[in-house]
């Protein structure tokens, strides 16, 4: 069948966003596969961030990994989803290796082949352009597109009441943040935590632990509009950049100190900056924990004097340590029970308008930007 997808034709370089809209055609789903019509896709960074590490050969592609729909079809090995169901969609995970049989599906052994690679673990592709092949199934969805093949393992149905728009960040940005604070953190009502970089992926850690009931969480940021929210949630907001003219005020990593006694419990990048994973390290106290999230800089320097005198931890988190068929739901939960309040970052943009909401969100304009047809 004939679809319309946005597409990315070449890698992208700087602040080159370029998507085009043009129609493609899409394979019918195979026994293990499931049609959705997609009513809503988040933009996350990663869209817009892995286009700069492909090779030319991988083009042009159908990017988008936080698609919300209905179902159309089934193929005849799926159970669990029925057409007209409704569904959020997530990663991929194959279900039988070591880690997936562990529970820890997001190191899952063949996560890059499924999540990443443009094509189905059998190599072919899903969509085409008369003779040209486009590659497809990111994140085994592809959802920047009218109509998405995924699977039963990163479809989580969810009731139809509820607003797809409102749930596509679910199906990653949200669930990173949340699920790094109630999966990797949990930290006690009584411990510290300080999250650099208030986006989609740290506001959702901020609600997350506000709404777990730790006492003392921080958001550094230098956009007003978004220490504003994190302030909503109970957090205390901090400037990066106050002081800079001003000898008299205390730099960040000092008020982070002086409002935690010391050091946070817990620290959480997502911002990929290198001053700013060292903030955060800095920022600790002794064995605290910094959590890097943040894709962008390939690397950046860690301070080894501070990390071998003080017993902290450095690690990272995938999609928050998170089992979608699991998180997603309880993030449903807390979000109707008022400990998860997320709708209020939310905006949403025709997909015609995805250049507005590039703009916007890499302006710091909006939190989280959603794509709806």
């Amino acid at each position: 069948m004939q679809t319309t997808v946005a597409l990315a034709t070449a890698p992208f370089t700087g602040t080159d966003h370029e998507f085009v809209f043009t129609e493609v055609e899409i394979d019918d789903p195979r026994p293990d596969e499931v049609l959705v019509r997609i009513v809503a896709t988040g933009l996350c960074h990663t869209d817009l961030t892995v286009p700069t590490m492909l090779p030319v050969e991988m083009f042009p592609t159908v990017m988008g990994h936080e698609g919300t729909g209905v179902v159309e079809a089934i193929g005849a090995d799926v159970e669990g989803i029925e057409v007209g169901d409704h569904v959020v969609m997530s990663f991929r995970s194959c279900g039988a290796c070591g880690p997936c049989g562990a529970g820890d599906v997001g190191y899952c052994d063949q996560h890059i082949l499924l999540n990443y690679m443009g094509m189905r673990p059998d190599g072919s592709t899903t969509l085409r352009r008369g003779e040209e092949t486009v590659f497809g199934s990111f994140f085994g969805q592809s959802s920047f597109a009218r109509h998405s093949l995924a699977y039963a393992d990163n479809c989580v149905v969810v009731p139809k009441d509820l607003d797809l728009a409102l749930l596509a960040p679910f199906g990653c940005g949200f669930q990173t943040g949340a699920g790094t604070v109630l999966n990797v953190l949990r930290p006690h009502p009584t411990e510290s935590l300080v999250v650099y970089g208030a986006g989609a992926v740290g506001l959702a850690a901020v609600a997350a632990a506000c709404g777990a009931g730790v006492e003392t969480v921080i958001a550094v940021d230098p956009v007003p509009a978004r220490r504003r929210l994190a302030e909503g949630y109970g957090a205390v907001a901090l400037d990066p950049n106050a002081g800079a003219d001003d000898p008299g005020t205390a730099p960040v990593v000092d008020r982070v100190k002086e409002l935690t006694g010391g050091g946070a419990a817990y620290a959480i990048d997502t911002t990929a900056l290198p001053a700013v994973v060292q903030q955060a390290q800095h920022s600790l106290r002794s064995r605290g924990t910094l959590m890097a999230l943040g894709l962008g800089a390939p690397e950046y320097p860690i301070d080894a004097i501070d990390l071998l005198q003080s017993g902290k931890v450095i690690r990272s988190s995938i999609e928050g340590d998170s089992d979608p068929q699991l998180m997603i739901p309880e993030l449903i939960r807390r979000r109707a029970e008022g400990g998860f309040d997320v709708d209020h970052l939310v905006t949403s943009y025709p997909f015609e308008r995805i250049a507005d909401a590039i703009a916007d969100t890499t302006s710091g304009k909006v939190v989280k930007a959603v794509l709806t047809w």
